[in-house]
């Protein structure tokens, strides 16, 4: 697949997706909506969700172009990219490594999607919720470790990874104001090749990969230890990490 010089959006949950609501489509090369994001506005393309989300709270009548992901491809693309347990076992890293692997877009913009949850009020745009990534799992014992393996595995891919702006959040994204989008060069993270290849490297000598992408099937065979170890591998090739000037949008 050719690289799209547009962006694609991508939705998470959280109150500030409602920023998102009134971009123009034209802005985005595709709009990818991650369990109940679809609701934010209709014109999505792809609607991303776990084996486990509710079937009554999925979107049912789909329009012309309109495709719901699911496990049987996003585990194979999560694969692609070493697999969903240094992946980060959430739906916003999820749905990153879907969409470098089968739109190998020139960025993506994450908006709502920080994983941070207000203790007063309603911690997504539809109201309560479960705050999935913070739920006790091996694969997320640092998010800030996994944004920063998903932005340096999308910048060796040539694609930029961004977030709104505001408030707190646990991606490493640089911000960008929405209004920007298609107006400015969107900076690309590129990785320090010395700090990926030893985080990468650390990856394979542990071996913790599963085909299927049911991890939990042997948790008990991971070491959390090491897990932490590669997490600070993760972190500091993220901090090593500079700004380039491309891709443009």
């Amino acid at each position: 697949m050719t690289q799209s010089t547009k962006p694609v959006l991508i939705l998470g949950s959280a109150p500030g997706v409602l920023a998102a609501r009134d971009l123009p489509k034209s802005l985005f090369s595709s709009i990818v909506a991650i369990n109940n994001a679809w609701s934010v506005r209709d014109d999505w393309d792809y609607h991303i969700s776990p084996e486990d989300f509710p079937a009554d709270r999925a979107p049912t009548d789909l329009t012309d172009g309109q495709k719901r992901i699911g496990a049987d491809e996003y585990v194979p693309a999560n694969n692609t990219y070493g697999g969903i347990i240094y992946a980060g076992a959430t739906m916003a890293f999820t749905a990153g490594y879907w969409v470098l692997s089968a739109l190998r877009p020139s960025a993506m913009v994450f908006v709502g999607c920080d994983m941070v949850y207000s203790t007063t009020g309603n911690p997504h745009f539809y109201g309560k919720g479960s705050a999935d990534p913070l739920r006790e799992d091996i694969t997320l014992r640092n998010l800030e470790a996994k944004s920063a393996r998903l932005m340096l595995h999308a910048s060796e891919q040539g694609c930029a990874c961004m977030r709104a702006p505001g408030g707190e959040s646990r991606l490493v994204f640089p911000p960008m104001d929405l209004k920007d989008i298609g107006q400015i060069t969107l900076p690309r993270m590129r990785a320090n090749p010395s700090a990926f290849n030893r985080a990468h490297g650390y990856e394979d000598t542990l071996g913790y990969f599963v085909e299927s992408g049911r991890y939990w099937d042997s948790a008990p065979n991971y070491s959390t230890e090491r897990l932490d170890e590669l997490d600070q591998l993760w972190i500091s090739a993220g901090n090593s990490a500079r700004a380039s000037d491309q891709p443009s949008a």
